[in-house]
């Protein structure tokens, strides 16, 4: 299982879901993600945000080494 990370809006990867879908990967088992919001994070620092992003996870090494040379 990997895990790569993309500082990326909504908007982006729901076309990036989109593309996975439409090459025949299956959610839930080839990949998942999750969206994050821009927040405040304390225990950074007291004027630390953390930027939104969005957490694709692999369950396949080589699909996430084909995600990351396609979208990385």
């Amino acid at each position: 299982m990997a895990d790569i990370i993309l500082e990326i809006s909504v908007t982006r990867t729901l076309e990036i879901v989109y593309e996975l879908r439409h090459i025949g990967w299956v959610q839930h088992v080839d990949f998942d993600f999750a969206c994050h919001k821009q927040m405040f994070d304390s225990q950074v620092s007291d004027d630390q945000t953390r930027e939104r992003h969005t957490v694709f996870t692999f369950y396949n090494d080589s699909n996430a080494s084909y995600f990351m040379l396609r979208w990385g």
